[in-house]
């Protein structure tokens, strides 16, 4: 399903392997929270998409892990900017700026998508849902 979406929108995108079960597991273990179920759909399927420069548009799992550890625990970052707990990080922009689902008591309640400013520490609501966040995304209706 998702990789039919994304080609109808632009052929001018690629996938990988699809994501192990383990690989799952380990993004709940490791960020302690469960993905929501359509990035999990997603990941079934291909794990990350990639534009013709190889830059994600949805990242791999194991860069999800990292990018989310990275902003979670860098010391530096606990002086300048709100938590990043209460965020799942899933792709960027290419210049700072990070998209993500907003964690609510423990677990992802909503299909929202929302944007971190890296310049002003905002955060700001900008899709629906994953489906709009990828198409507007693609189709340029969404920039930061």
């Amino acid at each position: 399903m998702w990789k039919n979406y994304i080609s109808s929108i632009s052929k001018d995108y690629s996938f990988k392997p699809p994501t192990s079960n383990i690989e799952i597991a380990h993004i709940s273990e490791e960020l302690n929270v469960e993905l929501p179920k359509k990035l999990h759909e997603l990941y079934s399927e291909t794990n990350g998409v990639f534009d013709s420069f190889d830059c994600p548009l949805i990242w791999s799992t194991s860069q999800m892990v990292k990018d989310n550890l990275f902003f979670r625990n860098f010391p530096d970052y606990k002086d300048s900017y709100m938590p990043f707990e209460h965020l799942l990080f899933f792709s960027d922009n290419g210049c700072g700026d990070l998209f993500g689902f907003a964690i609510l008591n423990g677990s992802i309640q909503t299909e929202d998508i929302y944007v971190w400013d890296h310049e002003d520490d905002s955060r700001t609501w900008v899709a629906s849902s994953l489906e709009v966040f990828i198409k507007g995304w693609i189709t340029g209706e969404i920039t930061t």
